[in-house]
């Protein structure tokens, strides 16, 4: 697959760019079958982000490709890794994992601004996040992003999307700005989206989402994750998400290993 120049270079200037199209309906039927897979056979890091009592149910999952085959075979036979290649100027491309994110109608629960690389165990600038939508997204329940926020330099603690910040002792990470109470200052990146259409991003690109109000329509999302050629394995102070307790890197090798395998290139 061959992208466009203006999507490339959105993507690395913005840190957020939309591909329209990219994605066939068979592909997207494939990631639904799977979603429904993972929601009826929940994995270890299941979450539900709705408190008791609250409406609607905001479920997420991640780093179950190795066990659901339509999630690999997503990673391992679509354009995905191609996609992701083209946008990071990268030669290789490993798979770093999936995160599905599904709020059903009537959810209210936000996910909190963030960014994603000071959660990870990953070190480098080549990365790349596929945001996929199995159900037409509106921009008004779209996920937002803080363009050019990949190249301010800054690292904030990482926020569990329950909105209480992760246990970091000394690890030299801010605070994350009160975005919202300040609109004015940034820019914002949000679409309206279709099946088939995905929003590329950074690792570094602050992002937030609201709830799904609607009603009757769900809001399901299969987030593929990627790094490229500069991506080099590190151990951060406290919690990691995910965690990947079975690695057996040491800080500053290739994340070229059965549980990052190398998708493109070699």
């Amino acid at each position: 697959m061959v992208l466009d120049d203006s999507s490339i270079s959105a993507f690395r200037e913005d840190g957020a760019t939309v591909l329209r199209g990219v994605f066939s309906a068979d592909w997207i039927e494939t990631l639904r079958r799977g979603v429904d897979r993972n929601m009826g056979m929940p994995g270890p890091y299941t979450r539900g982000y709705t408190k008791e009592g609250a409406p609607g149910h905001f479920f997420g999952d991640y780093c179950n490709w190795n066990r659901i085959e339509e999630y690999r075979s997503f990673f391992f036979d679509s354009p995905a890794p191609e996609v992701a290649g083209e946008l990071m100027g990268s030669d290789k491309v490993n798979l770093f994992h999936e995160h599905v994110l599904v709020k059903e109608p009537g959810t209210l629960d936000r996910t909190p601004w963030h960014h994603d690389q000071p959660y990870y165990c990953v070190d480098g600038r080549d990365t790349c996040s596929l945001w996929i939508p199995l159900d037409p997204v509106p921009r008004e329940t779209c996920v937002e992003f803080v363009a050019g926020s990949h190249q301010w330099g800054r690292w904030f603690t990482p926020t569990k999307f329950v909105g209480v910040q992760y246990d970091r002792e000394d690890d030299g990470y801010e605070t994350i700005p009160d975005i919202d109470a300040d609109r004015d200052a940034y820019r914002f990146l949000s679409w309206d989206l279709e099946p088939g259409d995905c929003i590329a991003f950074h690792f570094l690109t602050v992002h937030g989402a609201p709830g799904n109000p609607s009603q009757s329509n769900r809001r399901r999302a299969f987030a593929a994750r990627f790094t490229g050629d500069d991506a080099v394995y590190v151990r951060r102070e406290g919690e990691m998400s995910p965690p990947f307790p079975e690695l057996t890197l040491e800080p500053g090798q290739k994340l070229d290993c059965d549980t990052f395998p190398v998708l493109r290139g070699a």
